[in-house]
Parts: C-alpha cells; structure tokens; sequence
C-alpha cells in the first residue's frame, strides 16, 4: 500500500488539487492507495465515489498538521506501506518513518533563499526522502541552485486527464457570445501578480488597432482581480474582455476551445514563480496553442516556435509582439496543431509509467 499525503485534494477546485487527484487515480488502478487529505467541506459524496480510501483531517488549521501527522504515523505503524508520497514538503516534516518517501516540489513553495531558516527546514526534510519528483526542468534547476540533492531529483511534468466531447449546448452558448468577435485571446487562471493579466492588457490596447473586433476572456478570481478590472475601465477595454468566475468545467472548456490563443506571459513576483503551467497542456489538447514566460516551467509545457511562444513577461513589446506574430496570418492554427499532438504525452496513461518506475 501506498499512502498519498496531501493538504489539497477535490472536490476543492485548482491545479494541485487536479494533480494530486489525477496521481491517486492512475495510481488506484496497480497499487493499494490510502489518501489523507486536508478537510474539504461537500467531500462526502465525492469521496463515496472513488476507488479509494481517502481520510479528511479537520479541525483549526494551526493544530491540523499535527493531528493529521499523529493520525498518519500511527496509521504506519498499523499497516504494511510499502512508501508515502507528498505533495510538498510540509506534508512529511512531522512523518516519523523510515518508509520509502516520495516528495513532489513545484517550484514557489521551495523557493526561499539559502540559508535561511525556511531553506534549512525544506532541506532537512528532503534530505530524508528517497526521490524528489520536480514538476519542469526550471523546478529541477531551482532546487539545485537552493541546495537540493542533484541525485534525488527527477522530472516528470504534471499530467492531464483526456478531454471530453464538448457539449452541443454549451458550444451553441459559446458561439452566440463570441459571435463577431475574433481573434479571440483567453487565460484560465488565478487573478495574482505572477501570472501577469496587466502586460497582456497593456498588449491587448494596441492590438485593438489592429483587430478592432478583438476579445479577451478572463477565466478565474483572485486578489489581483480589482485591480485588473481597474485597469481595463481605465484603458476603456470594456467592450474588448470579458470576465467569468466560478463556472463549470463545460463552460470553461469550451470557451478555451473556441479560442485562438492561450496567453499567460508568467513571471516572477516575490518568491512566487510558475512551477511548470498545466493550463497550457489543456488548452493544447483543444488545439489551441499558447504563449507562456521565460520565467519559470513553462518551456517544459510549449516547445517555442513550434507549439506557442515563450516571451520575457516583463517587457510589454515582447507580449505584444508575440501575440501579433501568432495572429499575423493565422500563424495560431499551424501552432494549434502541433500543440494538440504534443498534447498527448502529458495523458495521465503515459505519465503515470513514469511514477510507476520509481515504485515497482
């Protein structure tokens, strides 16, 4: 049996929980797998759903790591596990077992300067652990740089579930909204500093001139989001973007499917850094290619030139400049292609052998 120890896990929505999720599930199909996860409120229906054990941990959350921690080694010490895998390295600082440890690092949540205090605990606990799974090259050399062992490292990048039929109904929703408006720019993605919306509004201003009938859809909340609706009121953008929060996944997906490009030009705020961007891989998969930062994981996500463009997020020509290239004689639909082909080696049936590997 293997234990995956995690604090964020469905039904709560976002990237690490969809990850953690998609890991547990591939996983459940040739290994015993017991979940502890981090209480989740409406987690019972979906829990009594799934092929799996899974054990949700309450209470404040200041005492919450040490109750889960108690509740985990004593279960250790009860059963036959064969090893544990993380989530991050906070989920295995109170673990005391000798077991097989498997840790996943994703890039922000290691990023703390060497020496310091922050730096000396992650490296305490990653010294104990016997493979360090980073989520993109960017993540592996970070790590290194902070004082991770070289040898323990591997890459295997986050995987994506296979996309569905979209549905008629929603895509007949979709083309009513989008109606006369083209080309078409999404990003799917938290309201924060790193993943950058100001630069791509800024952009956005000038490549009005050019395509006057050009949108813009804003999937996602966050505490950036005033500000970015501040800027696109001061810009007079109104008319050019369009604002969606807590929708379904259906209506998500096929407003990516319907558009022509994925743009989220990441870079670094604070210690804040994007890991590897997972939304890339899905927009790919509906053939919509993306343009990503240099900052960061996203290089692991598009091959430049080929499947979308990296840029350096901080210089607004180069936005700029990259979005007017793939707009510039459809140049998107030959990198849409070549993006969803690419697409399919991050399916969870291929990136799951990768993890099996380092089990068997």
């Amino acid at each position: 049996m293997y234990l995956i120890v995690t604090k964020t896990f469905p039904p709560e929505i976002g990237g690490m929980q969809n990850l953690m999720w998609g890991l547990a599930n591939e996983l459940s199909k040739d290994f015993m797998i017991k979940v502890f996860a981090d209480y989740y409120e409406d987690h019972k229906n979906f829990d009594e759903q799934v092929s799996f054990s899974i054990e949700r941990v309450g209470g404040i959350k200041l005492l919450r790591k040490y109750r889960k921690a108690q509740l985990i080694n004593e279960f250790i010490k009860e059963n036959k596990i064969e090893g544990i895998i993380a989530d991050h390295w906070k989920s295995l600082e109170l673990l005391k077992t000798d077991k097989k440890k498997i840790c996943l690092i994703h890039g922000k949540e290691i990023n703390h300067k060497k020496n310091t205090s922050m730096n000396k605990r992650i490296l305490k606990v990653l010294k104990n652990v016997k493979t360090i799974i980073a989520n993109s090259q960017n993540t592996k050399n970070l790590a290194i740089q902070l004082g991770v062992e070289k040898d323990k490292i591997i890459i295997i990048n986050p995987g994506v579930d296979i996309v569905k039929e979209l549905d008629k109904n929603t895509l007949d929703k979709v083309e009513n909204l989008l109606k006369h408006k083209s080309p078409r720019l999404i990003t799917v993605s938290r309201f924060d500093k790193r993943k950058n919306h100001e630069k791509s509004i800024l952009a956005l201003r000038n490549l009005k001139q050019i395509y006057p009938n050009i949108i813009y859809i804003c999937i996602g909340d966050g505490d950036e989001e005033k500000n970015i609706k501040k800027l696109v009121a001061e810009l007079g953008l109104q008319p050019q973007v369009m604002f969606f929060k807590n929708i379904s996944n259906k209506l998500k997906n096929t407003l990516i499917a319907k558009s022509n490009i994925f743009i989220m030009p990441s870079i670094i705020h604070k210690t804040s850094i994007e890991g590897f961007g997972i939304a890339y891989v899905e927009a790919a998969q509906y053939g919509v290619p993306s343009l990503g930062g240099k900052d960061g994981g996203a290089s692991d996500a598009i091959v430049h030139q080929k499947t979308g463009l990296i840029c350096d997020g901080n210089e607004l020509d180069e936005v700029y400049s990259s979005i007017n290239s793939m707009l510039e004689n459809k140049k998107y639909l030959e990198y849409g292609k070549a993006a969803k082909e690419n697409s399919s080696k991050f399916e969870w049936s291929n990136i799951v052998k990768e993890y099996k590997k380092i089990l068997n």
